[in-house]
């Protein structure tokens, strides 16, 4: 085996596309194209964007003299696949199938798998998704929501959850399937993520109103209050789902999902923003508290990770309720491309056997 391995991560979002190329785990360059709404117009449906992203990516490579036979291997953000363990996937037919026809959703991300493996197919070298929203590995009580044909379901943010969820194992000395975590994922939606045994046996579905509130979502909003708001006649069903997922948390309340914009208000003084911003800190902290009952109380510690991690007001308002059950480790940002990058280094060095979708 090559002592530098190359691997191109790529992560497709609805109007850019980040690209990364990694030796190792060492970064050589990252870049974000983006483009505007008259650049994507021409396309109807999102996977027919792939070739146009496709050309974008490979001229980035060429301006950075990248030489594509350098490459070993290319890593695709996973999109809306059927529910699948966590894991590093090699991206086949079926995969390549169900993301074009977009079987459960049409998503920027359903380009990362087409277009890793366009590019790898090409070059001889393996394709990968890694660790897609779609994992689910709930345990079965957790999916008793009280409703019969109801079960509650698992979407979050199983990218960095599981690459930071490693991470801190590694630190405390523990193989991560032999370690207990709660894991807070908070950017615009929040999720917060039970790891034992190397799975994520309960999570909130932050998409779909559970949980807290977050910067864009209403999280938890009690089942009554719901109904009313959904037979006032005031609503269509997109709306109210709008509402759900888009405008509501801190957009609903303060008119902003940037949390940097609500603590200059706090330190302005502003009374309601410093109410709406502690009660979601209060509400996430909650949720961390109730998920620490799923593992007995018995965990290793508590993570803090996702863009909001970085403020240090949440985070100290977060961990001065929680840290009774366990040390409050802080992992800020997303990290998705070395987290992609990651999951193919553990294949191609025969850590992991890739899955097969």
């Amino acid at each position: 085996m090559k002592d530098i391995l190359r691997v191109l991560a790529i992560n497709p979002g609805s109007t850019s596309t980040k690209i990364a190329v990694y030796d190792n785990e060492n970064l050589l360059f990252e870049q974000v194209v983006r483009y505007s709404n008259e650049e994507l117009s021409p396309f109807d449906t999102i996977i027919d964007q792939y070739e146009f992203r496709k050309s974008g990516i490979l001229q980035i490579l060429a301006e950075k003299d990248v030489p594509l036979e350098s490459l070993d291997a290319v890593v695709g953000r996973g999109g809306l696949l059927k529910a699948i363990a966590g894991g590093t996937y090699a991206v086949n037919a079926a995969m390549l199938d169900a993301l074009r026809l977009a079987e459960r959703g049409e998503h920027a991300s359903n380009l990362g798998g087409v277009i890793a493996k366009e590019i790898g197919d090409k070059l001889g070298i393996p394709s990968y998704i890694v660790d897609p929203v779609v994992v689910d590995e709930l345990a079965d009580i957790a999916r008793v929501s009280g409703l019969p044909g109801y079960d509650r379901r698992s979407i979050f943010h199983a990218l960095n959850q599981k690459a930071v969820a490693r991470r801190i194992s590694k630190e405390l000395g523990k193989p991560y399937d032999q370690a207990n975590l709660i894991i807070a994922h908070m950017g615009g939606g929040i999720t917060v993520g039970v790891h034992q045994g190397g799975r994520v046996i309960d999570v909130n579905d932050a998409l779909y109103g559970e949980g807290p509130f977050s910067p864009e979502r209403v999280g938890s909003v009690p089942t009554g209050h719901m109904l009313e708001l959904c037979f006032c006649g005031r609503y269509t069903q997109n709306e109210v789902k709008k509402l759900i997922a888009g405008k509501g948390g801190l957009v609903a309340y303060l008119g902003t999902n940037d949390g940097r914009e609500v603590v200059k208000r706090i330190e302005a003084g502003d009374g309601k923003a410093k109410l709406v911003y502690e009660a979601m800190a209060y509400q996430i902290a909650k949720e961390i508290a109730a998920d620490a009952a799923v593992l007995y109380g018995n965990v290793d510690a508590i993570v803090l990770t996702g863009g909001l991690a970085y403020d240090q007001m949440l985070v100290r308002l977060i961990a001065e309720r929680v840290r009774f059950i366990a040390e409050v480790k802080v992992v800020p940002g997303e990290n998705e491309m070395i987290a992609l990058t990651e999951g193919a280094l553990r294949v191609l060095k025969g850590e992991e056997t890739a899955k097969e979708y």
